[in-house]
């Protein structure tokens, strides 16, 4: 019988055993259920706090003008639920990196010629989207104050990347200080100079580092955008492009995209921000014809 007894009371054990087994079971199982709800909502609130960063538009851009006109938009922007976010660069080459390898949604820093010749030298798809302002190329006063005043060997520096150096090229040629072989336009070089009458020495340099160069330059051919960021003025200039001249049509400052985000939400929303009547206010206002909105 005491077999019998300790037999049963075994069993009676090994049952209740299962039975906590099971409980534990069933425990351990809604706590899984319960940390995949809470995991999902936390993966909901990632999914808003990406919303959230869905609705900022970040824009590589030079500082001057670009920076300031994006910056003049951005109170327009908020009004319809977009966060701009400006990077700032001082090269031309950046922009383009950042907005290739999608470290920013666009870029506002270039026109289309310069865009064209860094797709064909990069191998990128970068694509403009639509057109801002134009930045009138001056020749600014280094050593000297009038052309009249060159003598040989005389250093005027021109922006060393294709497209800035021939709008350069061709203000200094209409300017009469070279003369450039027929037919070249917008894509001369150097080499297309066929006469130098006063012997001046023609220096390519990293277009942001003209203006601080100017102290040991006769001349320095500049960008506006860099003109405007080293606070030089048209007193500082003797010669612009021509508003009507081909430069003046062909060089116009574009926002650029990857190819396949033309149509982008982002895109459409920075586009009509920044072609508006106020935009051509500001840029009229600010810039006193050194920069003509083109819209």
């Amino acid at each position: 019988m005491a077999n019998k007894t300790i037999k049963k009371n075994n069993q009676k054990k090994g049952e209740t055993k299962m039975k906590n087994i099971k409980k534990f079971s069933i425990l351990a199982l809604v706590l899984v259920l319960a940390l995949g709800i809470l995991t999902a909502c936390g993966g909901g609130s990632d999914s808003s706090s990406d919303d959230s960063a869905d609705k900022t538009i970040k824009v590589a851009a030079s500082p001057t003008p670009h920076a300031e006109i994006l910056n003049s938009i951005s109170d327009a922007l908020a009004e319809e639920g977009w966060t701009l976010e400006v990077v700032e660069f001082d090269d031309y080459v950046q922009p383009n990196v950042a907005t290739t390898d999608g470290d920013v949604d666009a870029n506002y820093f270039q026109h289309v010629p310069y865009l064209d010749q860094y797709n064909e030298e990069n191998g990128t798809d970068l694509v403009a989207v639509g057109n801002v302002h134009y930045e009138a190329m001056g020749a600014y006063k280094g050593t000297k104050d009038s052309f009249d005043a060159l003598e040989e060997g005389d250093k005027i520096a021109v922006p060393n990347d294709v497209t800035n150096e021939a709008r350069a090229l061709q203000l200094l040629a209409a300017n009469g200080v070279i003369t450039l072989k027929d037919g070249v336009g917008l894509e001369a070089t150097k080499t297309d100079i066929e006469d130098n009458p006063k012997g001046v020495e023609i220096v390519e340099l990293e277009a942001a580092s003209i203006p601080a160069s100017l102290p040991d330059l006769a001349f320095g051919v500049i960008n506006a955008n860099y003109a405007l960021g080293a606070e030089l003025t048209t007193a500082d200039a003797v010669a612009y492009e021509a508003e009507d001249s081909e430069a003046a049509e062909t060089y116009v400052n574009v926002i650029v995209v990857n190819a396949g985000n033309e149509n982008s939400e982002k895109t459409q929303a920075l586009v009509k921000a920044v072609q508006t009547d106020a935009v051509k206010e500001f840029i009229a206002e600010k810039y006193n014809g050194a920069v003509i909105a083109k819209f």
